[in-house]
């Protein structure tokens, strides 16, 4: 697959002063936890949030796939998805389906650049732009509750926004002026190993942090149309119930998620189903809902809302 990298453009805002200063709060010795002041300040805690990244370059440029009120209405969730936090975003993590390394990996580069990871399009598929800032601290600060929790983590100063990031987020936050930090897969897409990452990272949400994990509810390319689905229906229906299931119920059958009806023929391999692993991890007690149920090319795909 060939790969494009170009470098992005100065951050606007950076996730350092609020973390710091909802770091500096929580600290201060005597304070009262019923000060206006304090509440007022405090952040609130973030939801976490499973979405579909659609294909390719769309919608930014023209697939040719898909029929146009299916994808209207994915791209008019996606736009939506910044307004699921109540409280002030300060900072994502994104988990793309797009990133798999040996160990977890953050992207560390106040200047990320962008990964045009997709062959085959149109040449302005490859000059799209997102120069969104990243966030060193908040990479360092993964890697820290990561290896907490018992993983080994490492960073990449060099790569740049895959289209599993930069395409869903380029339509939720088009003015790219919050922070983001990428979080790759681990090689071998334990689904119990991803849901403890998760659970790792659950602090985050305490601190600003909207944790989103980006994949698709089917993924099977080589059999990607009407024809599939009844297979597409069918696992979708038990990724629902699974999702919005009591949390260790929840976690239990996503950890077993292989042997759903039809599972391996949505999902032939599974690095688009990982980044829910994660954020269900990172909900804890929080239920789930289905909160976008749509097609692409008549098969099923939906996301998930916890918090």
């Amino acid at each position: 697959m060939t790969q494009h990298l170009v470098s992005g453009a100065t951050p606007r805002r950076t996730f350092t002063a609020g973390l710091a200063g909802a770091a500096v709060g929580a600290a201060l010795p005597g304070a009262s936890s019923s000060s206006d002041e304090s509440a007022e300040h405090a952040p609130k805690r973030m939801p976490v949030v499973f979405i579909p990244h659609g294909g390719g370059p769309w919608p930014f440029v023209d697939v040719g796939i898909g029929k146009p009120e299916e994808l209207a209405a994915l791209a008019q969730y996606l736009k939506s998805v910044s307004g699921v936090p109540t409280g002030g975003t300060r900072a994502l993590l994104v988990i793309s389906a797009h990133w798999e390394e040996a160990v977890p990996t953050v992207m560390s580069s106040a200047n990320p650049p962008m990964l045009y990871d997709y062959y085959g399009f149109p040449p302005e598929s490859y000059s799209i732009t997102w120069p969104a800032p990243g966030a060193p601290e908040l990479a360092q600060r993964v890697r820290t509750l990561l290896e907490k929790a018992g993983f080994q983590s490492a960073s990449n100063a060099e790569r740049g926004f895959d289209h599993g990031t930069f395409v869903p987020l380029k339509l939720a936050y088009p003015e790219a002026d919050v922070p983001v930090v990428q979080l790759s897969l681990k090689r071998g897409l334990d689904p119990a190993e991803h849901l403890a990452m998760g659970r790792a990272l659950s602090e985050l949400r305490d601190e600003g942090v909207f944790i989103v994990g980006s994949g698709m509810t089917y993924h099977n390319l080589r059999s990607f149309g009407p024809r599939a689905a009844p297979v597409a229906e069918a696992f979708d229906a038990w990724l629902r119930e699974a999702a919005t299931a009591e949390p260790a119920e929840r976690d239990r059958r996503l950890t077993a998620w292989a042997e759903a009806p039809s599972a391996r023929s949505a999902h032939p391999r599974e690095e688009h189903l990982l980044p829910l692993m994660v954020v269900a991890g990172a909900a804890g007690s929080d239920r789930g809902n289905a909160a976008f149920n749509g097609t692409i090319l008549g098969l099923r795909v939906s996301a998930y809302h916890f918090g």
